[in-house]
């Protein structure tokens, strides 16, 4: 039987960019999402054990929990009163469904009767309604249209999973009850796509797999499309497929709904193409001599190796050979890599004797009974495996553990996974967490195993950790008010403030996403785990050494960074700031500080007063301008931009005249 599987099938553009969106959430904040994020069962089963799980109502949602708005979308009432009550929303709707949700309001703005065609308890035709304002309508069939007055203007649109077909129609037929129609097929792309191609097929098979939520509409489009043409069965995991159904098939086709996870579409596909072999297998032993039974393991020495064969003597009538092709399973190897002669090994016979007279073995089934008894003990006592990963697959990577073992892309990292093929050839720390002997599924995670870890860390943290400690991190997110920093299972917040001595605009002018820094815990609420991180505590406090740089009655030099009232705030080269006061500007009266300054300039001036325990330097224009005034200095002795009104050689020249 062959197994096909439709050219568009699995996760749409919306669905997947949903998931994205809840993923990165979670990582910086506690969320929840406004109903299902998406119609798969197993999908939310997922995110609830991420942390994000489901909630009916905004009075369930708690102050510190991010809303995300799933792919369905809602209506505008929704956003009100998150807003109301101070919710944080991360809108995850499918970005199709938003555009019907503008048209829906447009139109409605426009004074036309609004339409939708699709399920009226479907969220998303909810969603749509509530743009649409109270007047809109929803039906869902053709017989509903043909039962409605006539509009003097009508505007229809469609649910996004809606067939072409029945739209098509109910527009014709809504051409009789007004004289002004707008039609917008808001079907999306994705959806038609996945409907085509389930159609092609279904023609083409003897037997379809559906695969979806049962509630999921676009999934039961799908199913609907399919029996029209062939017998048809919809599913939501593997473990519901029958041997039965495929009995007499000898093609079979799969595909699955905008909601079904590659993951999941993966297991069915294996389950298929398995239940396949295994009829094969049934028929070869139904043909086998019963003297050397069927799924005896025996073992026998490597007497020769060819491109095809691997010959063994099994000490019966005839020798042994192990198809090569039985071997390789998902680990690309050679004949001559795999065994040498004189090996001994360890076999399963599969057929008692073929065409030429040789009973056929299989190492691999000897291997896998191996490996299954293994995996058993370690799925019963939680031990960790190391595996190495030898191919990248739909949703997650193969990776070798005696058999064919899956870990999804959610099972990898703590973090969302953008390239897997980054991991191919990489051993990974790896915890069963679904095995089936049976059906030889196993399923594995190393993100479990990291999460442990990074639990253990933080606990240990909460324990040990002390203000004034130094530690190491790693800089996980930059905001505007300053950076959050890994300490190794817990996370701090470095403020700008306490970034540097001297002021700057943005963290990013000194730190990036995944700078190693060494920081000081300033603060630490034990209880809560409230962590406040600091950098320039491990540097030098320029005011230490203000005294000796900057002694009183020197001439220094900065930048003007700050005007206020009383005066300008001159930065040194070193990060202090020294006050000129309005009074010490010139040495004449100086009603307004721009009069004679701006940010940006460049000044010279005299220091009147240090005190350092008070972070006080005090500047003065006026007295470095009487010091050249005695000394006969007509020099310039401020650098003025040529925009500036008025220069300090200008306010002199006034005050000589």
């Amino acid at each position: 039987m062959k197994v096909k599987l439709a050219a568009k099938a699995g996760f749409c553009f919306g669905v997947k960019r949903a998931l994205d969106m809840a993923e990165r959430t979670v990582e910086t904040s506690s969320a929840v999402s406004l109903g299902p994020l998406i119609h798969n069962q197993q999908v939310v089963k997922r995110l609830a054990e991420q942390g994000i799980h489901v909630v009916q109502a905004l009075d369930e949602v708690l102050a510190e929990q991010t809303l995300i708005i799933r792919s369905h979308g809602v209506g505008p009432s929704v956003y009100q009163g998150a807003e109301n009550i101070g919710i944080q929303v991360v809108d995850a709707t499918c970005p199709f469904v938003q555009k019907a949700q503008r048209l829906a309001a447009e139109s409605a703005r426009r004074g036309q009767q609004v339409i939708v065609m699709g399920d009226k308890l479907h969220p998303e035709v909810q969603g749509i309604l509530g743009w649409a304002g109270k007047q809109a309508l929803s039906l869902q069939t053709l017989e509903e249209a043909k039962e409605l007055p006539f509009y003097p203007q009508l505007a229809v649109l469609a649910q996004t999973t809606q067939l072409a077909e029945s739209f098509a129609g109910i527009v014709e037929e809504l051409k009789l009850h007004t004289e002004d129609l707008t039609v917008h097929n808001t079907i999306c792309n994705a959806t038609a796509e996945r409907q085509k191609a389930a159609r092609e097929l279904a023609q083409t098979v003897d037997v379809m797999v559906v695969v979806g939520g049962r509630n999921s509409a676009n999934t039961q489009k799908l199913a609907s499309i399919c029996a029209e043409l062939t017998k048809t069965y919809l599913i939501e995991t593997a473990e519901e497929l029958e041997a039965d159904w495929f009995k007499e098939a000898k093609s079979a086709g799969l595909t699955a709904g905008a909601s079904s996870p590659d993951w999941i579409i993966e297991e069915v596909y294996q389950t298929m193409f398995e239940m396949n072999e295994n009829e094969m297998d049934m028929a070869n032993w139904l043909g086998s001599f019963q003297n050397v039974h069927l799924g005896a393991r025996v073992t026998g020495k490597v007497v020769k190796i060819t491109n095809d064969e691997i010959f063994v003597d099994i000490g019966w009538k005839s020798e042994g050979i192990i198809p090569f092709t039985d071997e390789k399973g998902i680990r690309q190897i050679r004949a001559e890599d795999l065994l040498s002669i004189g090996d001994e090994v360890a076999a399963v016979v599969i057929r008692v004797e073929n065409e030429e007279g040789y009973t056929v073995l299989s190492k691999r089934q000897a291997d896998e009974e191996q490996a299954r008894e293994r995996l058993e003990k370690f799925a019963e006592s939680k031990e960790e495996i190391q595996a190495k990963v030898v191919e990248v697959v739909k949703g997650g990577l193969l990776v070798d553990v005696g058999i064919r073992g899956f870990v999804p892309a959610s099972q990898l990292q703590l973090g969302y996974v953008e390239d897997l093929n980054q991991f191919l050839g990489q051993t990974l720390r790896l915890r069963i967490i679904e095995f089936d002997p049976a059906k030889r599924k196993v399923v594995l995670s190393q993100k479990i195993i990291l999460e442990e870890e990074q639990a253990n860390k933080r606990r240990h943290l909460l324990e040990t950790l002390q203000v004034g400690d130094i530690v190491t991190g790693v800089v996980r997110r930059i905001a505007d008010f300053g950076a959050f920093v890994d300490i190794g299972g817990l996370d701090g917040l470095l403020h700008i403030s306490e970034m540097a001595y001297a002021r700057i605009r943005h963290p990013s002018e000194i730190l990036k996403t995944g700078d190693v820094v060494e920081v000081q815990v300033l603060k630490f609420e034990h209880d809560t785990g409230k962590l406040s991180l600091g950098l320039k505590q491990l540097q030098e406090n320029p005011w230490v050494r203000v005294a000796e740089k900057y002694p009183i009655d020197s001439i220094v030099k900065g930048v003007v960074v700050r005007i206020v009232p009383f005066g300008a705030f001159v930065g040194l080269a070193d990060g202090v700031d020294g006050l000129l006061h309005i009074s010490q500007l010139a040495d004449h009266r100086v009603n307004k500080v721009e009069e004679v300054l701006k940010v940006g300039d460049q000044v010279s001036a005299k220091v009147i007063e240090c005190k350092p325990e008070a972070k006080r330097l005090s500047l003065s224009m006026r007295e470095m301008v009487k010091d050249i005034a005695q000394a006969g200095d007509n020099e310039a002795i401020v650098s003025q931009s040529e925009n500036n009104s008025e220069t300090i050689n200008d306010a002199l020249d006034k005050d000589h005249d």
